[in-house]
């Protein structure tokens, strides 16, 4: 396992080099700089203060303060989410789980791009909505986030620690509180030595000045006096960069769409309040006592004095002229560094040399007009395989700017012969010409996000102590390291480093420079133009079972289960498998495969089937691929959209495969999607024939034909031709139609009623998937299948969710239970009678357990359907 990891060690870690420029992303269109942003970098430079903010979900934070924070008081300013609210819902495609978390965390990314903050993470799964800290810190272990969380305190050393929440029930959510808990222990943890000592090899303690909680309106009661708190007004309007924070912050979560946080801009005064929790004690401002000029570095002083100097002859039409100063400045670190290291302080004063460093050099590209680019030839590459590699360098500076070498990361040798100088405004392509040996590179690695290389618990994810693996490898780097050493192990990173990347070294105005840029993949879009995507490192055969799909057996006739391979070269050939439980046969038991060239798809069929010896209930089936004798059991999985860079992700290539007793009544189902969900495929698996149908297609006549119309999540939410259309539903119910409508989210829904008499939806829900459940004697719980108390076990995530507070009386209630101490509630399932038809609304989390193969849940969707029908003569 060391040994197949290493090349994954080598790319995933991500050092503060000397003069080296590190990316902020691992791709994505590059950044390019305004001549005002670039004065609002010079002027960040001669602030040392950091803060960093602390929640427990993407879209926790507050957009506004982070923009304030990084862009007026000019703070290293950074959010740090427990999770990656891989347990929330998607309203813009189907992901659910891990490929919502890879999305919910590119969005923050996207974020940080715009208010100016950095992101980072610990290792807690978002299990889904739970109600106390109790419950969460049953499933997350509150050790390892509490390490992550210390380790990335101690990393980027904050002054001041933010909570966006109180650590109790005014939180509203178990992991809003739990986050809020683990921020004060992590306060005092970060500063003991003997709290985490593993870590003191790479970082040292450090002990925030104090810890506030950003509590607001919705957090006190009305009419409460805030007089008492510290408070400042983060509503303030930056000129260099034409907005107002309030502006940048809508912008900002504007980027959480998979979450509909598309926000409004907000202009003029914006009041926040803190409450101190911990630490010294503030009277007007979050910082007193806290110095942020460059008099807490040992003869810094005269490098704030150079700083401001750049500053006041800075020229906005000709930022070049700033090239020099800059130069001047950096100079004069590399000295404080010296000082640092004599007064054995270069753990305490080397932090903020080397964040400064850092944004010098991209100050100095952004001035000079730099720009450094490696683009792969093609989107993909197979691990040990050779790309061809665009190499161009542009610079647009009359500074001279002589490139002496372009090396990439896996190479020792240079590929470019030295000193070449670069023409103002000239793209300098890097060929054969001017290469000492071709710009192909062999390509290492693996595109997974580090976190998902193994399968996650409940509560946590996994992730590889690299670190303590390669001592080797440590110890290089801690030779070419600029002091003080910062060893990022990629526990708390947003994603990986990238794989493939060359180093652009040389010197401008004779001083050197060395800037870091990954390859990537370029292509023109004919309706969105010129997009980067991150270059896939991907295996030689990718194994796809599609996607979210349980299969599902009432009898046992055979199902076809197609497993679909994508070669990632071309010329891969083997054979293919199912690996089977007890008593369960395919047909073939396996099948050659040959793809000639890359990207060719080859689609297998397989024909499965329960014998007599399959055990009743849940298990899994695999698909695995052998080439070469090496086994391959991971499909690919793009994911697209136009607000995040492109991201692949490699599954692991099984199913649920369950053997259940089902009788159903009924067979044609039509469905309205809602925000996007695995039930209509889910429906399929048990012989319904199932029709998607527009909004429009919502009448009376049209729905007739149908046994049922089930109706998906949020759609009353989401389709605003819902409202329209209504009276059309109504009107199946009235002449003999079944509707179920699954859970709608109580606020945002496009109509006042979604049903036939009244309900208020309300938050509530039942978080435990198991909470044990007391059924009526409705007849929908009776026929066509007996639902038992059996049939809510093996649950996933959650039982339901946004279960009405109120009813008329004309609903009837089928099913009752709670969470731990709480009183029962007994909406899950509301059904009446309506005419000659029937309708029900149900928040049981069907979406969820239905593609997780819950067997229980497909006999309770059965008896939706069938309900008010008699059995087939």
């Amino acid at each position: 396992m060391i040994r197949s990891l290493r090349p994954l060690a080598a790319a995933l870690l991500l050092l503060t080099v000397n003069c080296s420029l590190l990316t902020e992303s691992k791709a994505q269109t590059p950044k390019t700089y305004t001549s005002s942003e670039i004065l609002l970098g010079l002027k960040k430079l001669n602030v040392l203060g950091s803060v960093m903010y602390i929640a427990a979900h993407p879209d926790d934070e507050n957009t506004r303060l982070i923009a304030y924070m990084a862009n007026e008081r000019l703070l290293e300013t950074s959010y740090l989410s427990c999770t990656r609210g891989d347990g929330g819902q998607n309203l813009i495609g189907p992901e659910l789980r891990e490929g919502l978390g890879v999305i919910r965390t590119q969005e923050l990314l996207a974020a940080r791009r715009l208010d100016g903050g950095r992101q980072f993470f610990t290792r807690a799964n978002d299990f889904g909505f739970s109600k106390t800290s109790d419950e969460t810190f049953k499933i997350w272990d509150k050790e390892q986030v509490l390490a992550d969380m210390v380790w990335v305190i101690r990393q980027r050393r904050p002054d001041v620690l933010i909570t966006r929440f109180p650590p109790d029930a005014r939180a509203g959510h178990g992991h809003h509180q739990a986050s809020a808990i683990l921020a004060a222990e992590a306060f005092d943890a970060a500063g003991d030595p003997k709290r985490f000592p593993e870590q003191l090899q790479y970082v040292q303690p450090w002990q925030p000045k104090r810890l506030l909680w950003n509590t607001g309106s919705f957090f006190v009661k009305p009419g409460e006096n805030m007089d008492a708190y510290l408070k400042l007004d983060a509503g303030g309007y930056n000129p260099l960069l034409g907005q107002s924070y309030g502006e940048i912050a809508a912008r900002s979560r504007s980027n959480h769409r998979s979450q509909g946080f598309g926000s409004a801009a907000q202009r003029g005064e914006a009041l926040e309040y803190f409450q101190p929790v911990k630490g010294e004690k503030a009277a007007k401002d979050l910082f007193e006592g806290v110095d942020q000029t460059w008099n807490r570095v040992p003869g810094g002083a005269a490098v704030g004095k150079l700083i401001e100097e750049v500053i006041r002859k800075y020229d906005a039409s000709n930022p070049s002229a700033s090239v020099a100063g800059l130069l001047k400045v950096r100079d004069a670190l590399d000295a404080r560094k010296a000082i640092a290291l004599k007064l054995d302080d270069a753990h305490y004063s080397g932090f903020w040399l080397g964040e400064k460093r850092e944004e010098i050099d991209k100050l100095v590209a952004a001035c000079a007009g730099l720009v450094f680019e490696a683009t792969a030839s093609s989107s993909t590459a197979t691990q040990g395989s050779e790309i061809s590699v665009k190499i161009e360098a542009l610079s647009r500076t009359d500074l001279p700017v002589v490139l002496s070498e372009i090396r990439s990361y896996e190479e020792k040798g240079a590929i470019l012969k030295p000193n070449l100088t670069l023409t103002k405004n000239m793209v300098a392509n890097i060929s054969a010409a001017d290469a000492s040996k071709s710009t192909t590179v062999s390509v290492q690695g693996t595109t997974q996000p580090y976190w998902l290389l193994e399968r996650p618990s409940v509560g946590m994810y996994m992730v590889p102590e690299i670190a303590n693996a390669f001592p080797e490898e440590l110890a290089q780097f801690k030779k070419l390291n600029f002091m003080p050493i910062y060893f990022h192990q990629v526990r708390g990173k947003p994603e990986n480093a990238a794989l493939t990347r060359f180093y652009f070294n040389g010197s401008i105005a004779g001083h050197t420079f060395s800037y870091e840029v990954p390859v990537q993949y370029k292509h023109t879009d004919p309706v969105l133009g010129e997009l980067y995507q991150p270059l896939a490192v991907v295996p030689p055969v990718a194994v796809n079972l599609p996607a979210a799909r349980a299969y599902v057996f009432a009898d046992a006739q055979p199902k076809t289960v197609p497993v679909t391979l994508k070669a990632g070269r071309a010329g891969v050939a083997g054979t293919l498998a199912l690996t089977l439980p007890a008593g369960w046969t395919s047909t073939p038991a396996s099948q050659s495969f040959a793809l000639a060239t890359k990207d060719a798809e080859q689609t297998v069929e397989f024909r499965v089937q329960p014998g007599p010896g399959a055990a009743p209930g849940k298990t899994e089936l695999r698909a695995v691929a052998t080439v070469d004798g090496q086994a391959y059991s991971r499909g690919i999985q793009t994911i697209q959209y136009p607000h995040i860079p492109t991201q692949t992700l490699f599954p692991e290539a099984v199913a649920p495969l369950v053997k259940l007793e089902l009788r159903k009544r009924g067979q044609n189902v039509a469905y309205l999607m809602g925000a996007g969900d695995e039930v209509p495929e889910a429906l399929r698996q048990v012989g319904y024939n199932v029709t998607l149908l527009e909004p429009k297609d919502l009448t009376a006549a049209r729905l007739k034909q149908y046994d049922a119309l089930v109706v998906g999540i949020r759609a009353y939410n989401t389709v605003d031709r819902l409202k329209t259309q209504q009276p059309e539903i109504l009107k199946y119910i009235e002449q003999g139609g079944n509707v179920v409508v699954q859970y709608v989210v109580n606020r945002g829904t496009v109509m006042p009623e979604i049903g036939p008499y009244p309900m208020t939806l309300s938050t509530d829900r039942v978080t435990v998937e198991d909470a044990p459940v007391t059924l009526s004697k409705h007849p929908l719980l009776a026929a066509p299948n007996k639902i038992t108390e059996q049939d809510f076990r093996g649950w996933v995530q959650e039982q339901g969710l946004y279960y009405p507070s109120k009813w008329d009386p004309k609903y009837q209630t089928v099913i009752s239970s709670s969470d731990p101490g709480e009183p029962a509630k007994e909406s899950a399932i509301l059904v009446t009678d309506y005419g000659k038809g029937h309708y029900i609304y149900t928040g049981l989390s069907l979406f969820r357990e239905l593609p997780a193969g819950v067997p229980g849940a497909y006999r309770l969707i059965t008896n939706m359907i069938s309900y008010g029908k008699e059995p087939a003569q």
